[in-house]
């Protein structure tokens, strides 16, 4: 695993997002993000799942994880871009989707997300 990507390793429970209430985000179990070793991952929330490929982009001088997603939203097909950084233990980030929505989000680590 590179360094860089190990803060961000592990579940986050979304608690919030721009574009969709709290009741949206949970509609199918607890809207989350999950960023695996390997700097691929996964997320769900509402009606919306998606596999991520994920890199580390460091411009700012803070450490922010970009990533690519396709997946499906009530089935249909749909795909996009997104990215988050760490900012007193919580994730924030926005989430894009391709030619259509986008949302920020602030998630916090699942107790079943802890750091590896």
């Amino acid at each position: 695993m590179k360094a860089a990507l190990k803060p961000f390793v592990g579940k986050w429970r979304i608690v919030e997002m721009e574009a969709w209430d709290r009741e949206y985000l949970d509609m199918e179990g607890p809207g989350h993000f999950t960023f695996g070793r390997d700097g691929t991952g996964h997320f769900r929330f509402g009606l919306v799942r998606g596999e991520m490929d994920c890199r580390m982009e460091n411009t700012t001088g803070k450490a922010r994880i970009e990533f690519s997603w396709e997946g499906s939203d009530e089935m249909d097909p749909v795909c996009g871009r997104g990215w988050a950084w760490i900012e007193q233990e919580e994730l924030h980030g926005r989430i894009f989707f391709h030619m259509g929505d986008d949302s920020a989000f602030r998630a916090v680590r699942s107790s079943g997300g802890r750091r590896p």
